[in-house]
């Protein structure tokens, strides 16, 4: 089994290592790949829940994820209690269980064949997701249903959010919101992007890296995924030919928005 195990803990957090500790212990032949979201980023992490679930990879897959702002009620806590742990199934067989927290279902939730609710404690420890879910992260892996509960209604988890950054990846590429087909600009279309308080000329691309050099594109980028009508969905992506998209508009945080001022 592959386990893509997606959380907020951060780069090179020992808390990863103790997550995968926990969840060898039922599944000791896992092999688990760990993928660090920037803190309370639920667009970050149904970003990638859905990037890893909806492509292709490993038959047998499960996506364990884990970012819990606990803002679903601004009042105290009793025992540490949180989101509630949840259950999907993908059109493709891979199983995603996590916490129901922001959006983090946001962009699975028109595509999951089931989502449920998942019988276990809400609390009893400030770090669940290693004292608490891990087990039944562990029997649904192993196709052991017995944990669920009620079916969730989809209307009720929030849309994806469009127009927001995803992602910066390593070269400084932002990867947003904007789906590619939203874009009626022909190829090489001047037009003007705020990000923040930044704003930068750009050039509309089909996709390519025909863009002279120091130039940012405003492109269909690398991600994206089949839709259930059987439509390909991209996203656009800004990037800086020779340079850095993210540091050109000064280092936005994932989740800031983004506009598009004209052509």
């Amino acid at each position: 089994m592959f386990i893509s195990l997606i959380a907020d803990y951060g780069v090179g957090d020992p808390a990863f290592a103790e997550v995968k500790q926990r969840l060898q212990m039922a599944l000791p032949q896992a092999q688990i790949h760990e993928l660090s979201v920037p803190p309370f980023s639920t667009i970050a992490t149904g970003f990638w829940i859905a990037q890893l679930g909806l492509n292709p990879g490993a038959a047998d897959r499960l996506i364990y994820h884990n970012c819990a702002p606990r803002q679903d009620d601004p009042d105290a806590r009793q025992d540490n209690e949180g989101e509630g742990l949840t259950y999907a199934l993908l059109p493709n067989g891979v199983k995603v269980v996590g916490v129901n927290a922001g959006y983090t279902l946001s962009f699975i939730k028109d595509q999951a064949k089931a989502i449920h609710s998942v019988n276990v404690s809400r609390g009893g420890s400030q770090f669940r997701s290693r004292d608490v879910f891990p087990p039944a992260a562990a029997a649904i892996a192993q196709d052991d249903y017995s944990l669920l509960g009620d079916a969730l209604d989809v209307s009720l988890l929030p849309e994806m959010p469009l127009n927001r950054i995803a992602w910066v990846d390593g070269y400084g590429n932002i990867k947003t919101t904007i789906p590619a087909d939203s874009i009626t600009l022909e190829p090489e279309a001047k037009i003007v992007i705020r990000v923040g308080d930044v704003v930068s000329d750009a050039v509309y691309s089909d996709g390519s890296f025909r863009v002279p050099e120091g130039t940012l594109a405003f492109s269909p980028g690398s991600s994206g995924w089949t839709m259930p009508d059987g439509q390909s969905r991209r996203w656009i992506e800004l990037f800086l030919r020779g340079g850095s998209a993210w540091e050109r508009f000064g280092r936005p945080r994932v989740g800031q928005s983004i506009t598009r001022l004209g052509a």
